[in-house]
């Protein structure tokens, strides 16, 4: 694991970062995949802290969008975007407990062009929207299928090929009585949209509930910040995360870990609630486990911290605040 040998969830977790038993949810061992974070379903897998799961994820749309000439607004069902596979069921994780997920792989899958984006009525960054009402009309529909190559990355057009960068756009625990559409990032994680949330990080999740239930879909093989039009190049995937808990470690909000940085993201509407929720939680964080005074730490914020732009389309916005590790000694 290179650098995670020396993560939190190396150092903090019931498994000590060790891979434990692999496990698989296919397509059809997933059956039903899930529209909505919540405790009320029945556990697709139950895992001891260090297994390693592989997960078949569908795209945004659970593959309905086929061809360019496809209507997304007639063939898609508002709410239903975002399949989940999970829940996963994480022995001896209780409320108040973290979860750590190590993000080891995420390939793509299926036949090509496996990639969609499109543009869809009353949904983006610059458009009018529920939330965003005006009377301008809502721009034309439009979709774009992409070839992807894990290793040439996408072809764009014929003069430009984006990198193959991919995350997972959807990605928590359940909450631990509300039932929450995939769509909604907040305290537990979900549609966080946030590209750093990718291969080679450590996400840690507040538990809130008995065993945590985690849930994840939705992969990404690349996005801007603020992912503009509200779609990123959504495809399938099979995605593989080792899963460990943390005991006696509460968080408010989700962390995430890299070799170079660590970062606190917040969910919320406005915006600037929401930089301002991960920029507190990053004072605190620095505070409680990195020896500084949280007035020293807001203050070295200023000066050395970095904000990320997850999502700017969501039902809440996804921003996360970040500082490199160099800084933490």
């Amino acid at each position: 694991m290179a650098w995670q040998n020396d993560s939190i969830m190396a150092r903090k977790g019931v498994a000590k970062g060790e891979r434990g038993k692999e496990y698989t949810i296919t397509e059809t061992e997933q059956g039903k995949y899930h529209y909505v974070y919540g405790p009320y379903v029945k556990p697709v897998l139950t895992v001891d802290p260090g297994a390693v799961v592989s997960a078949e994820t569908h795209d945004a749309f659970e593959g309905a969008i086929k061809h360019e000439t496809d209507s997304p607004s007639k063939i898609l069902n508002f709410p239903f975007l975002n399949p989940q596979n999970g829940p996963i069921h994480v022995n001896g994780a209780e409320k108040g407990d973290v979860l750590a997920v190590y993000i080891e792989s995420i390939v793509p899958r299926g036949p090509q062009p496996c990639g969609t984006t499109v543009v869809m009525p009353d949904f983006g960054g610059l458009v009018s929207t529920a939330q965003t009402a005006l009377l301008n009309p809502a721009l034309p529909e439009r979709v774009k299928k992409l070839e992807i190559d894990a290793k040439t990355g996408t072809k764009w057009n014929d003069k430009i090929t984006l990198p193959y960068e991919p995350f997972i756009g959807t990605i928590g625990t359940s909450p631990e009585i509300e039932a929450i559409s995939s769509l909604v990032p907040d305290y537990y994680g979900g549609n966080m949209d946030l590209p750093d949330v990718g291969v080679g990080a450590v996400i840690y999740l507040p538990v809130n509930t008995k065993g945590a239930l985690l849930y994840l879909g939705d992969c990404h093989a690349a996005q801007g910040d603020g992912e503009l039009c509200g779609v990123a190049i959504e495809h399938p995937t099979v995605t593989t995360v080792q899963i460990d808990l943390i005991k006696g470690w509460t968080i408010a909000w989700p962390r995430l870990e890299t070799k170079e940085f660590i970062m606190t993201i917040g969910s919320a509407r406005p915006m600037e609630d929401a930089a301002r929720i991960a920029y507190r939680e990053l004072c605190r964080w620095m505070a409680a486990d990195y020896g500084f005074d949280e007035i020293d730490a807001y203050m070295l914020l200023t000066q050395a911290g970095r904000m990320r732009v997850g999502n700017m389309v969501d039902p809440k916005y996804t921003l996360g605040a970040s500082i490199k590790k160099s800084y933490l000694v």
